[in-house]
């Protein structure tokens, strides 16, 4: 049976935007729906690693879920991020994912813990056996300080509701290892924007990206011309972009997004702690950037 395909090309992992008094800022989030769904956008992706989840109670994570639910209004899928280094929580987030509306959960790796290889595998095969949704893999060594080995990915694939990958593991090579031992089936998307066009290359379907926060067309026209077969037009656009990625990742992801996001006028850049927000030094930079790529002035 074949596994179902959440998307393919773009998906936005949304900042969630914080007010003055520290609450979910649902005016600014539902204006970002929007914004990305008329620029093109294939997926929205909250409660992740941008969206601040993990600082984020369980309440305030089921309302951020519900609100883009309504904003997005069936248009595009949204694949709620929903991991915890907790099985019993990661399964709780799921399933009140799966309740709000979502139609596809991103599990990031257990963390801290670093679990055994069969440990994982337990980990997820809990979740899926608990909710109806699909459930997308987060492969990202350098948050969970443990990776997911190729043939453990195999053995995930393996299992019907477990259907994609997000790899952040920094190596097309891992991506190949992947393909070879999950098969085409199994779909893989770059978690790292600037990776973007040798994942695809290899066979990956797509981007959890954070840039196209801020240029949410930009990013869909560089991932359809590649997967559509033209890569000299996405390389061109990629090294108009690049600059741009680079610079979002000076500090912590998602510290310098939201800073880009408050230069545009789309929400505050109110980070919670232990983030911080950007140096002056990142903060010039980014505005540099954002005059030259054309969204500012």
């Amino acid at each position: 049976m074949r596994k179902q395909v959440l998307f393919t090309g773009v998906a936005t992992a949304l900042v969630t935007p914080f007010t003055e008094d520290d609450k979910i800022d649902e005016v600014a989030l539902a204006a970002m729906v929007e914004r990305q769904i008329t620029a093109g956008i294939n997926a929205l992706v909250p409660c992740g690693t941008t969206g601040e989840a993990a600082t984020l109670s369980h309440e305030e994570q089921e309302r951020v879920i519900r609100v883009i639910v309504e904003a997005t209004n069936g248009r595009v899928p949204v694949i709620s991020g929903t991991g915890s280094n907790s099985t019993a929580e990661a399964i709780a987030l799921t399933k009140a994912a799966e309740q709000a509306g979502a139609d596809g959960a991103l599990l990031i790796s257990p963390y801290y813990n670093k679990p055994q290889q069969r440990g994982v595998v337990a980990h997820y095969t809990a979740v899926e056996n608990a909710v109806g949704i699909p459930i997308i893999v987060y492969n990202i060594p350098g948050r969970t300080a443990s990776k997911i080995e190729a043939e453990t990915m195999a053995r995930l694939a393996a299992i019907d509701g477990i259907v994609a990958v997000k790899d952040a593991t920094g190596s097309p090579a891992e991506v190949s290892r992947v393909i070879e031992n999950c098969g085409q089936d199994f779909a893989i998307y770059s978690g790292d924007d600037a990776l973007t066009l040798p994942i695809i290359s290899v066979g990956g379907k797509g981007v959890i990206s954070v840039t196209s926060n801020l240029v949410p067309e930009a990013m869909v026209a560089m991932v359809h011309e590649m997967l559509h077969g033209n890569p000299r037009r996405a390389q061109q656009a990629h090294q108009h972009l690049f600059p741009l990625i680079e610079t979002l990742f000076l500090e912590t992801n998602p510290c310098p997004v939201k800073e880009a996001l408050a230069l545009m006028g789309q929400c505050d850049c109110r980070v919670r702690l232990p983030l911080v927000t950007v140096t002056n030094t990142t903060s010039e930079a980014l505005r540099r950037q954002l005059l030259r790529i054309g969204v500012i002035e």
